[in-house]
């Protein structure tokens, strides 16, 4: 047997490229869950994940709208190569995140392993998505005149993003990376009961070429994280993907006092399936230019 004392790892917050403990000092004890067939044991203690509060999501927002005019000025491929290296850096710690993926769903080591594996493949998806979105969703519009006219998508701006409360790891990656992938920048309110994938993924975010304040992940009770973000004056919009019955209607009421853009949970019944391009286009506005035409010559001919 080895002497050696285990080096028990200090999970924090992610906001604007580091890794603060919550301003309240606050924590609370994140346990394993149960499967079925181990029903009748006991759930065992994983860490302490910080208790994130109202200051903290207010800190986020203000990471999150300074990283904004960089992130959407940066080029679409330039974003997708940015988004494969996160891809690169998740199949590194492919075996730590099967175990974290394991205590935190009660999943067996092989249904595990599948999770983190379509984690990466849809981090992938929406990463070859990045130059390609503005080509399905604008374009040039047929006008009666001598105009061009042409639309394309912009990112909507900072987006607080409410993550699946089951589905951990494959749920949390498919509502944030397409919220980044168009040129958004996100605070994200973890699983509450499991945010231990959560926070893993913070640090292979701040480990690839993620901007600081791309992302930011807040732990803790997610009621108490998400109303002040759902309230705040600087958020664009939200996804309420984790928010349940209730709770959702609460922040889309207080969503409504800036005319935030809201998504709606909506019933996931499978994660790994192709989730196609809604959650993309749900955070995107339409810009459209009006150019004139010019003549070209005594013809008349115009372009």
């Amino acid at each position: 047997m080895s002497d050696r004392l285990s080096v028990l790892k200090t999970y924090k917050l992610y906001v604007g490229g580091k890794f603060p403990r919550s301003e309240s000092g606050r924590v609370y004890e994140v346990t394993t869950k149960r499967s079925a067939a181990d029903a009748a044991g006991k759930a065992n203690w994983l860490a302490n994940a910080p208790l994130a509060s109202r200051k903290d999501a207010r800190d986020a927002v203000v990471a999150a709208r300074k990283a904004f005019g960089g992130w959407a000025g940066a080029t679409a491929y330039n974003r997708g190569q940015v988004l494969y290296r996160v891809a690169e850096m998740l199949e590194g710690r492919r075996d730590q995140f099967v175990r974290e993926v394991a205590d935190a769903e009660g999943l067996g080591k092989s249904k595990a392993a599948a999770v983190v594996d379509a984690t990466i493949d849809r981090w992938v998806w929406y990463a070859g998505w990045t130059d390609k979105i503005a080509q399905v969703v604008g374009g040039g519009n047929p006008v009666a005149g001598p105009f061009f006219n042409l639309s394309t998508p912009e990112p909507t701006g900072v987006v607080a993003v409410v993550a699946p409360q089951e589905s951990s790891f494959l749920g949390l990656v498919s509502v944030v990376a397409p919220v980044i992938a168009t040129g958004n920048t996100a605070v994200v309110v973890a699983s509450e009961k499991a945010p231990l994938p959560a926070l893993s993924l913070a640090e292979v975010l701040a480990t690839s070429d993620v901007p600081g304040g791309v992302v930011n992940v807040l732990s803790g009770r997610t009621a108490e994280i998400a109303a002040p973000l759902a309230e705040h004056q600087d958020v664009n919009a939200i996804d309420l993907a984790g928010a349940d019955e209730v709770l959702a209607k609460e922040l889309e009421i207080a969503a409504a006092d800036n005319l935030k853009r809201v998504l709606r949970p909506q019933p996931v019944d499978d994660w790994t399936a192709t989730p196609g391009t809604d959650r993309m286009t749900a955070f995107l506005e339409t810009k459209t230019v009006w150019h004139p035409t010019g003549s070209l010559g005594a013809s008349g001919s115009a372009y």
